[in-house]
């Protein structure tokens, strides 16, 4: 990856690509994650894509896309650990495939610079009707969120584990900070944050990354930027009490979430050891979680693990019959001290590995995967790369795998029951 600086707050990162026919630009603006922002951002990027200077109605942008060969434009919000990240996602063919070499990524730049430097607004406001659509756009998505009961299990398996610390946050915010945005807020939210973030331009693919980097300090030099400063994420810590928590909803399948506390994330030297344990618990098919609670015992639809590599989080999520609830638990549990105890086998171990290697492999065929994979490094400030982290994967051993799993310690339980169900652990 090759980058250039534009400014202290703006870097373009270049990932050369060549074997894909398309290019990828992705530009991820990075905001503390606070209940204050958190709504504001959240709809900020579905105003902000509907029309700009240059192209003030959707319509019109529509139509500048089709003319970049029917590019696309895409945008919204994600969490990355403690940070709130504002995303746009636009992509096109090489300029290499376009019939008379045009410069199709240019001029994808230049467009994406209008849409963030240059919004379409009247009297310092945005337009009232969008950003009321857009409102509804983030309430719906909400509500989905609600909808999916699996997904809905998680998170609130997260929020109460991560009670009081900023990743308990949702990056869509609530309805009610939701009802207090309008036209003339927005935009003062707008103007406080565009020159005080740090935003990071991706280009990946084939392109001239110096002629890149020129168009887009034709719109920013002019520009008055101040430094942007963010805290670390912090990694959650483990305690000495288990919270259990149920919650009733008209639901026909119980849903478990087990939180478990690691004190591992991706900066540390035990990171591939615990993304290997946890894969032998969990995370794939070959996993105790899928051949024992689901297969073998029949306790569950799925069973599955995953690891957060900023919170060094591990959340078990599985779909259960209620009266199952303290079989599956009990289960999930006896296979975790299954790991702790050292009962694993070189097959265990290899097909973790593999399975690991295998998907950081997938990465070169996904743009949008390596510009995470770099995004990610960059926030939790590690000098790594998808050949280096599979080399760790290989060289872990059966001992530090062991090592690893010992400090996976129990602290949330999460099941979602219907309204006459309920347990507890």
């Amino acid at each position: 990856m090759e980058t250039i600086s534009v400014n202290n707050n703006i870097s373009l990162h270049y990932i050369e690509m060549k074997k894909l026919k398309t290019t990828v630009v992705g530009v991820y603006i990075r905001r503390r994650l606070c209940e204050e922002e958190a709504a504001l951002n959240a709809v900020l990027p579905y105003v902000l894509k509907s029309g700009c200077k240059k192209y003030p109605t959707t319509r019109e942008l529509s139509m500048r896309l089709q003319d970049l060969y029917g590019a696309t434009l895409n945008g919204g919000v994600i969490k990355c650990g403690d940070n709130q990240v504002i995303f746009f996602d636009a992509e096109t063919i090489s300029d290499k495939y376009t019939p008379t070499g045009e410069a199709l990524t240019s001029q994808l730049i230049d467009l994406l610079m209008s849409v963030l430097f240059e919004p379409s607004v009247r009297c310092k406001a945005f337009n009232a009707e969008t950003v009321e659509r857009e409102k509804k756009t983030i309430k719906n998505k909400i509500e989905a969120l609600i909808n999916d009961k699996r997904t809905y299990a998680q998170l609130r398996c997260t929020e109460e584990m991560c009670a009081g610390d900023a990743f308990a946050i949702s990056q869509f915010g609530t309805a009610e900070q939701l009802d207090a945005i309008d036209r003339k807020n927005l935009y003062a939210h707008y103007e406080k944050i565009i020159t005080s973030s740090q935003i990071d331009i991706f280009v990946c693919g084939e392109a001239d990354c110096y002629e890149l980097s020129e168009t887009i300090k034709k719109y920013t030099d002019k520009l008055t930027f101040t430094d942007a400063k963010y805290p670390p994420t912090k990694v959650i810590a483990p305690t000495n009490d288990i919270k259990n928590i149920t919650d009733k909803m008209e639901v026909t399948q119980g849903k478990l979430a087990i939180g478990f506390t690691t004190g591992v994330n991706a900066c540390d030297k035990d990171y591939p050891a615990m993304i290997i344990a946890n894969s032998i618990y969990g995370a794939g098919t070959h996993s105790k979680l899928f051949n024992n609670v689901r297969e073998k015992l029949s306790l569950a639809y799925y069973a599955s693990s995953s690891h957060n590599k900023y919170k060094g989080i591990i959340l078990v999520n599985a779909g259960i019959e209620f009266e199952n609830f303290q079989k599956a638990y009990d289960e999930a549990i006896a296979q975790l001290d299954e790991l702790k105890a050292g009962k694993i086998t070189d097959d265990e171990i290899n097909f973790s590995k593999s399975t690991i290697i295998n998907s950081l492999n997938s990465y070169y065929d996904n743009q949008r995967y390596m510009q995470l994979f770099a995004l990610d490094c960059i926030y939790l400030g590690i000098n790594s790369d998808i050949e280096t982290l599979k080399k760790k994967i290989e060289a872990v051993t059966k001992d530090e795998v062991l090592a690893a799993a010992q400090k996976i310690t129990q602290n949330t339980v999460y099941f979602l029951t219907g309204n006459d169900e309920g347990q507890e652990a």
